[in-house]
């Protein structure tokens, strides 16, 4: 299964932090924004990763992290010459992903629980997407998904009137049809390719998969606040123990730290 980090975009709601650089560059708490989806992605076994950047920033984004294998990674970059939207970055990266499942995350992300057990799950389904759900306070600003009989029955991008209080966070899996699909989208009012379009392809076609988040998740690009509240979020958890190689630490003894006793927030959902 390869892995595929979206962290284009201007970053506008952070300006002037991104007058400069690019957001997923940005300090979280200890760690650069993307130190957190890479982390992510090594700690569910994923650790061919390819990352997607705009233009002027893939060089800041080497010479942070080179081939990945300080970090016991492979990392691979593509330019997406100007913002399309997340599935149009997503198409970018067909040739890599080389006919294998995917497993997508945007840049911004935080995410404290594990991926191992949603991956896991998904690899053994033949066919089909998956997305992962959490509870928000403002979920207009998100795609909504609405649940039925324990299933997904509808997703809504930022809806004016929400159904549900369940936002689809910004970490998808998906089989290789997805190419496809992307091919076959038409731009939305924002001229760009949605990607909760592609996931309603695979809800209509009866194969996605959802599961609901224990732990915080954070959308550090949202807002300035949003990025203030990640750190602390953060700092408070077994994240705050995941050093420069993606490693997680004691950071009292400088050893490895056992998973579970590192997390003090694993029972706690939080909505920035």
């Amino acid at each position: 299964m390869k892995g595929i980090i979206l962290a284009g975009g201007y970053g506008t709601r952070l300006f002037p932090l991104t007058k400069v650089t690019n957001k997923h560059l940005l300090p979280v708490y200890n760690k650069p924004m993307i130190y957190y989806p890479l982390y992510a992605l090594k700690e569910a076994g994923v650790d061919n990763v390819m990352i997607v950047s705009g233009r002027g920033h893939c060089g800041d984004f080497l010479e942070l992290l080179g081939s990945g294998g300080s970090l016991g990674m492979k990392i691979s970059y593509e330019v997406q010459e100007e913002a399309g939207g997340i599935a149009q970055a997503l198409s970018l990266t067909e040739d890599f992903a080389n006919n294998e499942k995917v497993v997508v995350i945007l840049g911004d992300n935080v995410i404290e629980d594990s991926l191992s057990d949603h991956v896991k799950d998904f690899m053994l389904k033949p066919r089909g997407a998956k997305v992962l759900l959490a509870e928000v306070d403002n979920p207009s600003a998100y795609g909504v998904a609405e649940l039925e009989d324990g299933k997904i029955s509808s997703l809504v991008e930022k809806p004016e009137d929400p159904q549900s209080n369940l936002a689809v966070i910004g970490c998808y899996m998906y089989d290789p049809q997805v190419y496809d699909v992307i091919k076959g989208l038409a731009p939305s009012a924002r001229n760009e390719l949605e990607i909760t379009d592609v996931n309603n392809f695979y809800l209509e076609q009866g194969t996605l998969s959802h599961e609901t988040l224990n732990g915080f998740w954070g959308d550090c690009g949202e807002s300035f606040d949003s990025l203030m509240i990640a750190s602390k979020l953060v700092q408070n958890s077994h994240l705050a123990s995941v050093d420069a190689k993606l490693n997680l630490v004691d950071r009292k003894s400088g050893g490895i730290e056992n998973k579970e006793n590192a997390k003090s927030n694993s029972n706690r959902v939080y909505s920035l």
